[in-house]
């Protein structure tokens, strides 16, 4: 639990959030390997403003991505929740940011 709320204050604090906001639980615990592909749209959306912040990019831009890159069930239902591909989203990230440095 301890480290729990650890990861809780540091999360709020990287994403510039009050200290009573909720943060989505996929932000703050991991997976047994560690390795999970996706995050909760939630946790994606919060960061929005912190990766546009860092990467120098516009808000609707990277909004775009983040939806692109969610990967949602089947006919709506089937195969669970939303989650967005991290990996993907990453890429595509990246991508953006080599045309723009292209473009200067």
């Amino acid at each position: 639990m301890d480290s729990v709320k650890a990861n809780v204050d540091t999360y709020r604090q990287e994403n510039n959030l009050p200290a009573d906001a909720t943060v989505p639980a996929d932000a703050v615990t991991s997976s047994g390997s560690g390795l999970d592909p996706h995050i909760s749209p939630a946790n994606a959306k919060i960061q929005i403003a912190r990766v546009v912040k860092e990467r120098g990019l516009n808000e609707e831009v990277v909004q775009n991505l983040v939806e692109k890159a969610t990967d949602k069930p089947l006919l709506g239902f089937i195969g669970g929740d939303p989650g967005v591909n991290v990996l993907k989203l990453n890429v595509a990230l990246d991508d953006l940011g080599k045309k723009t440095t292209a473009g200067r």
